[in-house]
């Protein structure tokens, strides 16, 4: 360790500059509690809120068939893993 360091160049604030953007948003008690139960072990429900947002805006460009698609694989799947268990 130095006995002196040269803060001179230094800045005030934040060390890095977050590419988010910082706002006031209202949700029902119970949302906020779902998405804080999901990460109890350890996580940020504030990212989980925000991948379940982005995961909702990709889905609305999905197509129909698409759509359709998406959800007959994630049902033949949870099934399959039902019939084994």
């Amino acid at each position: 360790m130095k006995e002196q360091y040269d803060f001179s160049g230094g800045k005030r604030g934040a060390v890095i500059k977050a590419n988010k953007e910082k706002i006031t948003i209202r949700l029902d008690p119970d949302v906020v509690d779902w998405f804080r139960k999901q990460v109890e072990g350890g996580g940020n429900y504030q990212s989980l809120i925000n991948e379940a947002l982005k995961a909702h805006i990709k889905q609305q460009g999905e197509s129909l068939e698409t759509t359709l698609r998406r959800v007959i694989r994630e049902e033949i799947k949870a099934e399959q893993q039902q019939v084994a268990a």
